[in-house]
């Protein structure tokens, strides 16, 4: 490419690419998380528009005048309605006195209106890409939040009450809040002396019947009378321990399908530390899927297993179907079915985990792992936990500190704590070909352990599974796995959001809904709901129904382990307990 001279043969400067350039090496050397840049990025852009960014001044002056004339209204004792009512899911101001209260109502609206405005701002600003305008508004949410009238003790009448009528007892217990915090390194959301593994959380009994350098597969005990001859083994994500889908026995997915005459393995994940750091994608699925499945055909007698996979997971064994399609040929294919909880093949839009994801910061954190050899479970922890931040932070901080309440004794929150390891090989390939070049939706863009990767090979039953409120997975983008594989597909919709969407029991009367449907490829997410059908209750109903058929025969229940194999531990097993 010939670059432009001026008349005397010295290079034309372009100064947009010089922009570009400096962006690029802020991003990289200063602010490898994308914070600062997408902020200056926006403020620019309302300055280089001028007429837009009049509109909006005055659109904010509008607001003003309203806010004005409320807070003169509330000050006189006169009735007026609100200028700004928090959205429907924010609690913060929930307590009456925000309402009731002229002056702290005043203080409520101030706040909630310049809020609002300048996330309206953000979002509409002119001149940027919608990946920047949601970056630069996830950032300023994030110190808005933080700057919240509820999170200060002198603004928090609430806080103040109490502090009075206990004559300064909650803020003593405040303070010992914090300081057990200090010691922790966290936030905590639930109190970690509740609960033990293998003790009151992760106690359905069976054992570990295989284990390498990566995982234990644990097979658990029969309960039914009669048990289907085809094995269902579990993989759950890497990101956190196995045990979300045995909290307890009310909770329990797995004591679910065991109840229901089906034999289940599940793959608990090494918690791996610096001596892994080159174990590769490749690796997870040779040694983590392919070892799992072919140890649960040896103990079962069965030819073929039906695998469910839960979010990385499920990522995971789309890649492995694809890849052993191909390497075992369709004739000798392990996998019979495959159910996926909550799992994105299309990263295109991978939801408000996007705000984190860029070249400058994948760098960065590549790095970083090189330097430790892992990614820190707590780190990421962190991460997803500052994208609700006021509901898994500050919501915490307010309840612990100001109010001088001890954590909750709540198991979801003590298993979303309990993190885990990854290393650093492994999650810097993922992030790079998933996240950012989405390769897993293209043909043959990806070789793993020898085979070119295309999810269209994936020609067994589909049944996935996605959650309305998830911010993780979201549920539009979850559905689109339906446009790449070519088996039948059958799709569910459920209430909730990652964690509870799918850790939804059978209870009378029942707690949540799901929408069901059969999924054509190229089908519209949206065009389908219309076409689901809804129903009360949980979708474990549902899925029976379609899993059973495919589980082969009933029988006695099989012995937890044949010949070759050993056991190893009881439940839950040793890898889960390491930290």
């Amino acid at each position: 490419m010939t670059k432009k001279t001026n008349g005397n043969g010295t290079p034309l400067i372009n100064p947009l690419e010089v922009m570009r350039n400096l962006n690029g090496m802020a991003e990289a050397q200063v602010d490898p998380v994308g914070m600062a840049v997408p902020l200056a990025h926006a403020q620019l852009a309302w300055l280089s528009h001028p007429q837009e960014l009049a509109e909006a001044l005055a659109n904010l002056a509008q607001k003003s005048w309203e806010l004005q004339m409320h807070s003169w209204h509330r000050a006189l004792g006169m009735p007026s309605k609100d200028v700004v009512a928090p959205n429907p899911d924010d609690t913060r101001f929930a307590d009456p006195i925000w309402t009731d209260s002229p002056s702290w109502d005043i203080a409520k609206e101030w706040y909630l209106t310049l809020t609002h405005h300048i996330q309206d701002m953000l979002y509409d600003t002119p001149g940027m890409s919608s990946k920047d305008r949601r970056r630069a508004a996830f950032w300023w949410r994030k110190w808005l939040n933080a700057m919240a009238p509820t999170n200060f003790l002198l603004t928090n009448p609430v806080a103040m009450r109490m502090a009075i009528d206990s004559k300064g007892e909650t803020l003593a217990k405040g303070m010992a809040n914090f300081m057990e915090d200090m010691k922790a390194g966290t936030v905590r959301m639930t109190n970690t002396d509740d609960f033990r593994v293998g003790e009151n959380l992760a106690t359905t009994p069976g054992k570990v019947v295989f284990r390498n350098r990566l995982m234990e597969l644990i097979h658990y005990t029969p309960t039914a009378a009669k048990v289907h001859a085809v094995p269902v083994v579990i993989v759950v994500p890497w990101i956190n321990k196995f045990y979300i889908l045995d909290l307890n026995a009310r909770k329990s997915m797995i004591k679910f399908l065991l109840d229901q005459g089906l034999d289940v393995y599940i793959i608990s994940w090494k918690n791996p530390g610096a001596e892994m750091r080159d174990v590769g994608f490749d690796a997870y699925l040779t040694e983590g899927l392919d070892k799992a499945f072919k140890a649960a055909r040896d103990i079962s007698g069965s030819p073929q297993v039906n695998a469910v996979g839960y979010c990385i997971g499920g990522a995971a064994l789309a890649t492995y179907m694809a890849w052993a399609n191909r390497h075992y040929g369709k004739e000798k294919m392990p996998v019979a079915s495959a159910t996926f909880f909550t799992t994105l093949v299309d990263y295109h839009k991978p939801g408000d985990i996007e705000v984190f994801l860029n070249e400058s910061t994948v760098d960065w954190l590549t790095k970083s792992m090189d330097e430790k050899g892992y990614l820190d479970g707590k780190e990421m922890a962190s991460a997803f936990r500052l994208l609700r931040s006021n509901s898994l932070i500050w919501h915490y901080v307010v309840h612990g500190y100001l109010y001088g309440e001890k954590p909750p004794s709540f198991d979801v929150l003590y298993w979303n704590m309990d993190t885990t390891r990854m290393p650093a090989a492994m999650h810097s390939w993922y992030l790079r070909e998933f996240y950012l070049e989405n390769n897993l939706i293209k043909k043959d863009a990806l070789t793993i352990a020898g085979q070119p990767i295309d999810l269209e090979q994936i020609v067994q039953p589909v049944y996935s599974v996605s959650a309305e409120d998830d911010h993780i997975a979201p549920w539009r983008q979850a559905f689109r796995i339906n446009n790449f594989v070519a088996g039948d597909k059958r799709f569910v919709l459920s209430s909730s959001g990652h964690i509870l969407g799918i850790v939804n029991p059978v209870v009378t009367p029942p707690k949540r809904e799901y929408w069901v449907g059969s999924a054509e490829r190229h089908h519209d997410a949206e065009m389908w709901r219309t076409k689901a059908k809804h129903h009360a209750g949980s979708w474990w109903e549902d899925w029976m129904a379609w899993l059973k058929p495919m589980s082969g025969p009933l029988g006695e229940p099989p012995a937890l382990i044949k010949k070759g194999y050993t056991v190893l531990a009881d439940a839950p097993g040793t890898y889960v307990l390491e930290d």
